[in-house]
């Protein structure tokens, strides 16, 4: 590990060279509980694309060197699927007031150093310069307290998005489908929005 890990914001093309690098780590990191995500290499390079097509998207990276030890990614809730809008429609919200930051993903061995935080901040820096917006909100999944692959020593990190002034918002639900580790299809999975002002 270098003494110095650079964050940096990336929109558009100039993602394409850290692609392959960014499937690999969302897939490594999605594998461990809550998510237990058992992802493929052309779904995410198709995934991500959105990213790159998307002049309003940004991807945040954190590179050890030249290696992607992390990245988190965000853009409009305008330009969202139907899936993530629909509990905003449904609950008042205009969706061109909302910036959504679609997830974080960090290798084990760099958290702790408050990457974690910068990534935050980098994504609500990058809806500010976009301007606009009256909230940023992200989604996470909801899994049973007594799921079998639910580490004894695991922590949710609800203390850390309280901190960051993000707050649980249970009236905004959706799913999302994919297959878990162990399945042999995909199944939906019940997520729940965080929200900031």
């Amino acid at each position: 590990m270098s003494k110095i890990i650079r964050v940096r914001r990336y929109s558009g093309e100039a993602l394409i060279p850290y692609i392959p690098d960014l499937a690999r780590l969302r897939i490594e990191v999605f594998r461990d509980f809550p998510y237990l995500y058992d992802g493929s290499l052309d779904y995410e390079k198709k995934y991500l694309q959105t990213y790159i097509d998307n002049p309003a998207s940004v991807i945040v990276l954190a590179l050890d060197g030249d290696k992607v030890v992390g990245a988190s990614t965000a853009l409009p809730m305008k330009d969202e699927t139907e899936e993530l809008q629909r509990p905003f429609l449904e609950n008042g919200y205009n969706i061109d007031d909302v910036f959504y930051c679609s997830e974080s993903v960090l290798d084990k061995n760099y958290r702790g150093l408050g990457i974690g935080v910068r990534f935050f901040e980098e994504r609500e820096a990058h809806a500010a310069d976009l301007g606009g917006f009256k909230h940023i909100t992200f989604c996470c999944v909801e899994r049973p307290v007594d799921h079998p692959r639910r580490p004894a020593d695991y922590v949710p990190l609800d203390a850390f998005w309280n901190k960051r002034g993000y707050f649980k918002h249970p009236e905004l639900k959706t799913s999302y489908v994919w297959k878990d580790l162990d399945d042999t299809e995909e199944t939906a999975k019940p997520m729940t929005f965080w929200l900031k002002k």
